[in-house]
């Protein structure tokens, strides 16, 4: 028997709820927080007016989340206008991506979103001024010897962190949506071309929404971040969903996939909301992304059964035999196309001479 999944089940189908145990409750609480649902479905039941009818207790930690999720708001709107501010007249525009892209142009993704960090996006050409023009402004890199300085810089999509020396707050500045050494090649280039203003924020910018659903299906596709795997999933279902209620939307899907360079993460997108979430997708979008970008048919078959056991929370509960194996093969897939061969073995070499060391200086302090 497949373990119950009781946090998407009460985003899926809330009207269970109902029915529920003080045990499923308790259960229900701790997979919302390990996934980082919680909020998501607190702010569900709230604008659905479905919150009162939760017992006191669970009702508590919805409104804890609640809570936490407008501050939240508040500090990332914060953070941003600081951010345009540090920007100004460095000609570096300021392009926000996922999280708090969501947030400041009100898309239903947001809803109850937590995050740690707000990501921006600029022509590789302009990392140094951006660079320049936020370190002005109190956001300093941290500190790191010279491997890691070339690994973010010459391998990654995005430079060192960067956190603010009064407030505490990280920004993470990208010239590109996947690394420069992964095997899927990004046309980082076109990124740039169709950008929108966010609404009611001047000097602000964000992807497309083409574009954003597709970096959203690469960053979970192709990175191999799962621990926050089953939030992601959920923003892209909301982003279809919302998205797709627009005619254009899905003819220009595919062909802008292809001129990206990212229909095999589109393609697993697709598949894996449709037959988890049952996200609507037009059939023919589902079968055309599977011919165009999918990968043999064993293999898809495979990707699908690891998907289907690392897509949910990290959490006991939500574990049968094979969970930990497969999240296991998708973390060897995420290193093994990151990096080259070579360079993947003499990271990971590095890495690995590392850790005892860093050991042993916390053991002596």
């Amino acid at each position: 028997m497949e373990p119950r999944n009781l946090i998407r089940e009460a985003l899926l189908a809330p009207q269970t709820l109902a029915a529920y145990s003080a045990l499923d409750w308790d259960l229900l609480i701790r997979q919302g927080r390990r996934a980082n649902l919680l909020a998501r479905l607190a702010q569900s039941l709230f604008e659905q007016g479905g919150l009162e009818a939760v017992p006191e207790a669970p009702r508590q930690h919805l409104d804890s989340a609640l809570r936490i999720a407008a501050r939240q708001t508040g500090a990332v709107g914060w953070e941003v206008e600081c951010l345009r501010r540090a920007l100004a007249g460095s000609g570096v525009p300021l392009i926000l991506l996922k999280g708090a892209a969501y947030l400041m142009a009100g898309l239903p993704a947001s809803a109850g979103r937590v995050f740690s960090d707000v990501d921006i996006i600029v022509p590789r050409r302009l990392i140094g001024p951006a660079e320049a023009a936020l370190t002005s402004h109190g956001w300093h890199g941290a500190e790191m010897d010279a491997y890691d300085q070339r690994y973010y810089r010459e391998w990654m999509h995005e430079i060192p962190p960067m956190t603010h020396v009064r407030r505490g707050t990280t920004v993470d500045v990208h010239h590109s949506i996947l690394p420069e050494t992964a095997r899927v090649k990004v046309n980082a280039e076109a990124l740039f071309e169709q950008l929108v203003e966010v609404p009611g924020h001047p000097g602000v910018q964000m992807l497309p929404p083409v574009d954003m659903l597709l970096h959203s299906a690469a960053h979970l596709f192709q990175e191999g971040e799962l621990e926050n795997g089953q939030r992601d999933l959920f923003d892209l279902d909301s982003l279809l969903r919302h998205f797709g209620a627009d005619p254009a939307f899905w003819p220009a899907l595919l062909p802008r996939a292809h001129v990206l360079g990212l229909l095999r993460p589109l393609h697993y997108a697709l598949r894996c909301t449709h037959t988890m979430l049952g996200t609507p997708v037009p059939p023919e979008v589902l079968a055309t992304a599977a011919a165009d970008g999918g990968p043999p048919g064993w293999v898809d078959r495979l990707m699908d059964f690891c998907y289907r056991r690392a897509l949910r929370p990290v959490h006991a509960s939500c574990d049968d035999r094979w969970t930990r194996s497969a999240r296991l093969a998708l973390y060897v897939r995420s290193h093994w196309i990151r990096m080259p061969l070579h360079l993947l073995a003499i990271h990971l070499g590095r890495k690995a001479l590392q850790r005892p060391k860093l050991h042993d200086e916390a053991q002596a302090a």
